[in-house]
């Protein structure tokens, strides 16, 4: 029998771009699996949100980088979403969680490129994996790149390599997936003012000014700005949308 509701998991879907995904996933009437690595609070905030929308949700704790708890995570999930929602299958996948790190070529270190590698690459690598089981035919994958893989700024060499690395598995997830009639597509934020990265671009007055200046629209970004567009690849107006990459950086460095 053909699943009638939609539900998507968001990766670190607790605070900044996750949250605002979630909660404009919310609006077109999915329902939502949010997770998050420590903040459970936090969590069950976005949570209520959601559900004033009218949509139900659930939280569940998931570190990124502990590849080999993912298998528990995914029997977890299966029980919740069965319990909470009466399915056993889940309709799209956004790959949100990560971290950044703000370090010059020159003194990156073994440790820091090991930790954005682990996070940003393999662990969104090796959790997608883990999410086909639980994946509809039909569905659709959305990974989160960004717009430094396009433009530069000093200091995100080793962050904005393994997003060039999301951006070419995204096609290879497109073509091996399409049999099932999953879609994967990938969306690449400009700089926008949330707590990521210790907040940089949100509170260093500096840096928001020098984005703000070499962006078109004359402004950074906003999560508001985000949310929008990966909500909008998880519905059937996206249909025919496959193996792309999209921009939503303001016009940022053009």
């Amino acid at each position: 029998m053909t699943n009638k509701i939609k539900i998507a998991l968001v990766t670190g879907g607790s605070r900044g771009l996750g949250k605002n995904m979630a909660l404009e996933l919310a609006k077109k009437g999915l329902h939502i699996i949010l997770t998050y690595n420590n903040n459970e609070e936090k969590a069950k905030e976005v949570i209520k949100e959601i559900e004033r929308l009218g949509p139900q949700a659930i939280a569940v704790q998931l570190d990124i980088e502990d590849f080999q708890n993912f298998e528990e995570f995914f029997d977890t999930l299966k029980r919740s979403i069965k319990s909470k929602f009466g399915v056993e299958k889940i309709d799209y996948l956004i790959n949100n969680a990560g971290i950044g790190i703000n370090s010059p070529f020159v003194k990156t270190t073994e440790e820091q490129l090991d930790t954005i590698y682990n996070i940003q690459f393999k662990g969104t690598y090796l959790l997608t994996q883990s999410a086909l089981n639980l994946l509809n035919d039909g569905g659709g994958i959305v990974n989160v790149s960004t717009g430094l893989t396009r433009f530069t700024i000093n200091g995100f060499s080793v962050y904005a390599s393994m997003k060039s690395a999301i951006e070419t598995l995204t096609k290879y997830q497109a073509k091996e997936l399409g049999e099932r009639k999953i879609r994967s597509n990938v969306i690449a934020p400009g700089a926008i003012e949330t707590d990521f990265g210790g907040g940089a671009v949100r509170d260093n007055e500096k840096m928001n000014s020098f984005i703000a200046s070499n962006t078109v629209l004359g402004r950074v970004g906003l999560p508001d700005d985000i949310g929008s567009v990966a909500a909008f690849l998880c519905t059937d107006d996206a249909k025919w949308i496959n193996a792309q990459r999209i921009e939503v950086s303001g016009g940022q460095m053009i």
